[in-house]
């Protein structure tokens, strides 16, 4: 890619000499124009080059679970899991949902997505903490402003020869009856699995599948990745200033707000990176943001480690 990129530079700048010499602007706008396109390039590779942690080519798995306020909350959850669906399918990513609770009225209570792609897990580990949205509610007949939390949390789709032990008196097993609206097997039977891993408190579940063999299969996957992270958050101190899933989900742990009303804007916390353009990252734009994440972390391992810290603002 090195070797490939510096030919093009060689050849757009060759390409530069000869058209001057011989008068020929429209070629010299061209091979400009190639030469744009090739920084793009390069800082682009730049960024990907910080892809390279002990698991960021796999898969992961993104859970979403509303935060407190009801409908309201639970709306906003739906929301963000469209974003990611969306994002995820852009990309051409395969995505395969394992489980999902709808909310009482609208929107959901909880979600999980599957994420299958090259450096899928790379790309989405930031997204991990709290996502807060103000806007007015459409559940709302006065018309007021509402702020609402949701939380996201990613974890790598581990291999499988990273041994992780579970032992059976450590788990609670739960079967239920899938939810949706679909076909005469999948609400007559309890093919849906829940696991709860007594020792952490771990909860994981699955009901993508009509088997319910298959279903704990992958809710055990999906259970040993979260305990694989789990360990490796504790031995990592810069990763336990990270939120997990037993952060509160409200005021003072958000990483992105999402403003709707009185104004349009979009706006990491980290990173200080922030756009107007609400409807296209909630259909699924999120590369800007994923880019100043890892551009915020190549700012720091240039600068000895450290970036500067986004001061949190408050955008109501």
């Amino acid at each position: 890619m090195v070797r490939a990129i510096e030919n093009n530079l060689n050849d757009q700048l060759g390409m530069i000499e000869l058209a001057e010499a011989e008068g020929d602007a429209a070629l010299v706008a061209d091979a400009e124009k190639s030469l744009y396109s090739l920084k793009a390039e390069v800082a682009k590779r730049e960024l990907e080059s910080l892809l390279s942690g002990e698991l960021d080519g796999n898969d992961c798995y993104l859970q979403v679970n509303a935060g407190a306020g009801g409908t309201e909350a639970q709306d906003w959850a739906s929301m963000i899991f469209r974003m990611y669906m969306r994002w995820a399918d852009q990309r051409g990513y395969k995505i395969s949902l394992m489980d999902k609770q709808d909310g009482e009225v609208a929107g959901l209570k909880s979600a999980i997505l599957e994420v299958k792609g090259e450096n899928a897990y790379g790309w989405l580990k930031s997204e991990s903490g709290v996502h807060r949205l103000v806007r007015i509610s459409p559940y709302d007949s006065n018309a007021k402003r509402h702020t609402s939390f949701c939380s996201v949390a990613v974890t790598p789709v581990i291999d499988e020869n990273i041994d992780i032990k579970i032992e059976d008196k450590d788990l609670r097993v739960d079967t239920y009856r899938s939810g949706g609206a679909g076909g005469q097997h999948v609400n007559k039977t309890e093919s849906a699995i829940r696991l709860t891993h007594l020792p952490t408190g771990i909860v994981v579940a699955c009901q993508a599948e009509r088997s319910q063999h298959k279903n704990r299969y992958a809710a055990m996957q999906l259970l040993k990745a979260k305990l694989y992270d789990r360990e490796v958050r504790m031995r990592d101190a810069e990763k336990q200033q990270r939120e997990d899933l037993k952060t509160d989900i409200g005021f003072g742990h958000q990483i992105r707000s999402y403003v709707l009303h009185p104004y349009q804007m979009v706006k990491d916390l980290r990173t200080g990176y922030q756009t107007s353009d609400t409807g296209g990252v909630l259909d699924g734009g999120l590369d800007e943001f994923l880019q100043s994440n890892l551009a915020h972390k190549l700012t720091a391992e240039k600068n000895g480690g450290t970036a500067p810290k986004v001061a949190y603002e408050d955008l109501e």
